[in-house]
């Protein structure tokens, strides 16, 4: 079992004008600095100008200031959903801030999600680069993302990103930008490609086609408490589809709030015909088998034994599609006469024609008559291995 440890040396880094030993997080991407007066603070890295480069980081976001252009001025223009296309400055900052394979994915989520993760709901809808929200270690920092300024506890799951086509950017052409408050959960999507946010600069992403992606090797579920402290709870076995139990004793606290699940308890994932239909298929010696995804480098056959995990010689992932209603949806799990659907682009005519409810922000399903259904195929995204 390999379990990463986010948590790095200690550096010296200059805060507030005076030089602290500092705990780095994320790899680096943020750190943690105790001052004199014994208060904790979360500092992203581009906020220390005096720390080293970090070749082994995601892109950070550039953005081109001057006398004329100042950051009060670049954050007003990322809050301010565009008319008429993106303004060059903005896009310019936006297109900073890349995924790449082997990139650390975060999504926040409510205990309900948690529960949900457990039992094989596999990564989907707005997600964000670890880098870019390392700084937030606080139910209050998380705050931002998740709009619950009173929780106590934030969860959220981590995992390693397969391929940049796996993601796109909510801009000004996204019909999730039309949504009225009525049609929505959480705040609005601003069609900058950045979250809603009174201060921060946080570059947000979306699941392609809001569709499901395959749980890779070694995702974890984290919890965030008070006092910022980093709970892994469960750790993703690809070849068991097994979620395994990493919190001890001292954190049962954490599990029994946890609606539907057992602290004492690790999970399986739902057998094949009950999970999403997104599957990761590679091919080895000219056939097909189901794949494992553990980023960046390594890419094999999904195998209990040993012997058997060999690397493959091509990947794609494989999800489901139909259309219903005159909607394209992706097919998340299909009964004998029912199917649960997923709008692939949640416009206020789409919402309105299907009667989709919205589970989460910029995600939309329904239950629908499989009989109903038309079109329905498999579409392969292949990736470079």
């Amino acid at each position: 079992m390999t379990i990463i440890d986010y948590r790095g040396a200690t550096e010296m880094v200059t805060f507030g004008g005076k030089t602290y030993p500092a705990e780095s997080i994320a790899g680096g991407a943020a750190f943690e600095i105790v001052t004199d007066d014994g208060v904790r603070h979360f500092v992203h890295r581009s906020d220390l100008g005096d720390v080293p480069p970090a070749p082994d980081l995601d892109t950070p976001l550039r953005v081109p200031l001057s006398r004329v252009v100042t950051w009060d001025s670049v954050h007003r223009l990322s809050q301010v959903p565009p008319r008429g296309g993106l303004p060059g400055l903005i896009a310019e900052v936006r297109a900073s801030a890349t995924i790449r394979r082997g990139t650390r994915m975060v999504k926040p989520l409510n205990a309900r999600a948690v529960a949900e993760v457990l039992k094989g709901s596999p990564p989907h809808g707005f997600c964000y680069r670890e880098y870019d929200v390392a700084h937030l270690r606080t139910p209050q920092d998380w705050s931002v993302l998740t709009g619950e300024g009173d929780a106590q506890i934030v969860f959220a799951l981590r995992w390693r990103a397969v391929d940049p086509l796996d993601y796109v950017v909510p801009g000004p052409d996204s019909g999730l930008t039309r949504l009225a408050p009525h049609d929505r959960v959480g705040p609005p999507v601003l069609g900058t490609g950045f979250a809603p946010s009174g201060s921060q600069l946080i570059p947000e992403f979306l699941t392609a086609d809001t569709a499901d992606l395959p749980m890779t090797a070694n995702a974890t579920l984290l919890a965030f408490t008070a006092d910022g402290t980093e709970v892994p709870l469960y750790t993703y076995q690809a070849e068991q589809r097994a979620w395994l139990r990493l919190a001890g004793p001292q954190w049962r606290h954490i599990l029994i709030t946890l609606r539907d699940v057992r602290p004492e308890q690790e999970y399986l994932a739902m057998p094949p015909d009950r999970r999403s239909s997104t599957r990761l298929m590679g091919w080895f010696q000219g056939e097909e088998y189901e794949a494992i995804a553990d980023p960046p480098e390594t890419f094999r056959v999904l195998a209990m034994t040993r012997a058997a995990r060999y690397a493959v010689e091509r990947l794609r992932r494989r999800t489901s599609y139909g259309r219903w209603r005159g909607e394209v949806v992706t097919v998340l799990q299909a009964e004998a006469e029912w199917c649960r659907l997923r709008l692939v682009d949640p416009t206020p005519e789409a919402i309105s024609a299907t009667g989709a409810q919205c589970y989460e922000r910029g995600v939309y399903e329904i239950w629908a008559s499989r009989l109903e259904l038309t079109e329905m195929r498999d579409v392969d995204v292949e990736y470079r291995v």
